[in-house]
């Protein structure tokens, strides 16, 4: 077990990482409503005619008296409509599952997958939790800020990216990683950063997935285990049994 002492000496040698890396002190997120001239309940939302078939559809998924389960895809639905999930949509989700607006708004405070601003057209989430870091997502996020000339929580003056800092997204074994959209780009290197964010300023679609090489998450190079027949029955048992 590692002293408080020794703890003290690492720290002052550099070799104990803080806590907190970004130049945010607090979450990115939008936790309280406060009206402003882009989200105010006075803007009406309604869902486009194609997403009311959708929304049909969703709603068909849930028996009679459990249709409050389809909130969270609505919610979504109208995100991915809007772009951002503004007030008078949740308005709109709980008018059309017969809900008071605050149990609307319990579910969208609490998911962070729900963005309640203003956003670029690319959402770069950079994870920077333990796996991740031992893998350079602080250079990773670093290359971001000064490509971009952004800070975490900040859009790009064309309103094109937004950047976030955010906990795990069950890519570890492909780490570093970030999450653009609905696209994981992964086994991350400074200069393919760099590279997918041209060509997202281009107007194009980089490759999404590992960038090493390998197909998903499979170990590079040879196996390292399991490389050989397995032993047939009785293999390893006493020989009195």
């Amino acid at each position: 077990m590692i002293s408080l002492k020794n703890i003290a000496r690492l720290w002052q040698k550099g070799l104990v990482r803080n806590l907190q890396t970004s130049s945010a002190l607090q979450h990115d997120a939008l936790f309280v409503h406060r009206d402003t001239a882009e989200d105010n309940p006075d803007i009406k939302f309604e869902f486009s005619p194609e997403n009311l078939k959708r929304v049909d559809a969703i709603l068909a998924i849930y028996p009679e008296g459990h249709k409050r389960a389809a909130m969270i895809p609505l919610l979504d639905l109208a995100q991915r409509q809007y772009g951002w999930l503004p007030l008078s949509a949740m308005h709109k989700v709980a008018e059309i599952l017969d809900l008071p607006r605050m149990r609307v708004y319990e579910v969208a405070t609490f998911y962070t997958m729900f963005i309640r601003k203003p956003i670029g057209k690319y959402h770069l989430q950079v994870c920077t939790t333990t796996p991740c870091w031992l893998r350079g997502s602080d250079d990773i996020l670093s290359t971001i800020k000064n490509h971009l000339k952004i800070n975490v929580g900040d859009t790009t003056c064309d309103k094109l990216f937004s950047l976030s800092e955010v906990e795990c997204l069950g890519a570890c074994v492909n780490a570093p990683m970030v999450q653009i959209n609905d696209d994981y780009y992964e086994d991350l290197t400074c200069d393919d950063m760099i590279e997918i964010l041209d060509e997202l300023k281009d107007g194009k679609r980089p490759r999404a997935g590992p960038r090493n090489g390998r197909y998903a998450s499979e170990p590079l190079g040879q196996p390292t285990s399991l490389t050989s027949e397995p032993p047939g029955p009785g293999f390893g048992i006493r020989s009195d049994l």
